[in-house]
C-alpha cells in the first residue's frame, strides 16, 4: 500500500540556559496522551550533561501545533547506581490493564568495562499524570530467545482484550559487518501482566534493515496491522523508518519502501529520522519522530496524507 507523510515542521526542541540538569538537552521518543481538546503531553526522553535520559514533558495542541506549557521538572528520573535503569529511562507507549494505565520503558546499564545493556520497565501513570516505578525490577530478564538486551517496546491491547507487545532483542553486538543484529521480538499476554515470549516478529536482513528500534504499531477496522519503527542497514546509513505490514498481527512482511517519509534535504531532520510514534486525532492518523542526533534536534510531526 503506497502512502504518504506530509511533514509538518518541527514541534519542539530543547533550548534555554535555565533548563533542569536531567533535561539538558534532546527530546526523544516522542509518547503523546491526549488531556483534552487537541491538546496532547507529550512525554519524551532527555538527558544530563553525562547522558543519562529522565523523562519531560510538553503540552503541545496537535492541531495548531503550539506549546502550550513546557514542564520544567522532570516527571521521572533514572535510577540510582545497581538498578536497571541506572543510565536513563528511553519511553516506549502506554497501555492500560486492569484500570491501571502503564508507561512501558527501556532502562539503560553502562556499567564500566562491559558492553552497555537495556532492560524493559513500567511506569504507572497516574491521575494526576505524575509517574512512578510499577516494579524495582525488570519485566523481562535474558532467556534464549533475548540473550543479549532489550529496548524500546509497545504495547497493544486487542479487541478481544488481550495484548500483544513488540519490543527490539539484541541477538549479536556485530553480525559480521559492524552492525549489531537487533531485531523486534513479540510476546502475548491474556492480561498485560503475565507475558509469554514468542520470539521474532519483523523479518530482518542483513545489509538492508538489521537494526530496528521503537516499533509503533495501528490496527485498521479489518484487523490488519501497519507497523513503523526506525532501523539501520548495516552499511554506515544512520536511522531511517521503515515500515512492515501483517494481516493479523503475528505474521509481518517487510515494507520499507512504503513507510512514506525519508530525512529532509536540510534541516533538523536530514541527518537521520527515528523513534516514530503513530497515533490517531479527529481522524487524522499523525507521526510524531525524531531527526538528528537520536532526539538532539527534538521532535517533529507528519500527518498521513495517502
Amino acid at each position: 500500500m503506497n502512502q504518504t507523510w506530509r511533514k509538518l515542521g518541527l514541534l519542539y526542541c530543547p533550548a534555554g540556559d535555565n533548563r533542569h540538569p536531567k533535561l539538558l538537552t534532546h527530546a526523544a521518543n516522542p509518547l503523546p496522551v491526549l488531556i483534552g481538546g487537541d491538546v496532547y503531553r507529550i512525554f519524551f526522553s532527555g538527558r544530563d550533561a553525562q547522558n543519562r535520559s529522565s523523562v519531560g514533558a510538553v503540552d503541545i495542541d496537535i492541531v495548531r501545533r503550539t506549546v502550550i506549557r513546557e514542564h520544567e521538572q522532570p516527571l521521572f528520573t533514572h535510577g540510582p547506581a545497581g538498578s536497571f535503569y541506572a543510565d536513563g529511562v528511553s519511553i516506549g507507549n502506554c497501555y492500560t490493564a486492569n484500570g491501571v494505565r502503564y508507561m512501558l520503558f527501556m532502562g539503560w546499564q553502562t556499567p564500566q568495562h562491559s558492553h552497555w545493556r537495556g532492560d524493559i520497565g513500567q511506569l504507572t501513570v497516574h491521575p494526576d499524570g505524575s509517574l512512578s516505578l510499577a516494579n524495582p525490577a525488570p519485566l523481562f530478564t535474558a532467556n534464549h530467545l533475548d540473550p543479549l538486551s532489550f529496548s524500546y517496546p509497545w504495547a497493544h491491547q486487542h479487541p478481544d482484550g488481550s495484548y500483544r507487545m513488540w519490543y527490539g532483542s539484541t541477538q549479536s553486538w556485530d553480525a559480521g559487518n559492524g552492525e549489531m543484529l537487533h531485531v523486534i521480538n513479540t510476546a502475548a499476554s491474556p492480561d498485560g501482566q503475565h507475558w509469554q515470549r514468542e520470539g521474532l516478529a519483523i523479518p530482518y536482513a542483513l545489509g538492508i534493515a538489521q537494526a530496528f528500534s521503537r516499533p509503533t504499531a495501528i490496527q485498521a477496522a479489518d484487523g490488519s496491522y501497519q507497523m513503523w519503527f526506525s532501523y539501520r542497514s548495516g552499511t554506515g546509513t544512520s536511522y531511517r523508518i521503515g515500515h512492515a505490514t501483517s494481516s493479523d498481527g503475528h505474521h509481518w512482511q517487510l515494507a520499507l519502501d512504503t513507510a512514506g517519509i525519508d530525512v529532509s534535504a536540510s534541516g533538523w531532520d536530514a541527518d537521520m529520522i527515528e523513534y516514530p510514534f503513530v497515533f490517531t486525532h479527529q481522524s487524522q492518523t499523525y507521526m510524531l519522530y525524531n531527526g538528528n542526533g537520536y532526539g538532539k534536534s527534538g521532535f517533529g510531526l507528519a500527518v498521513l496524507e495517502s
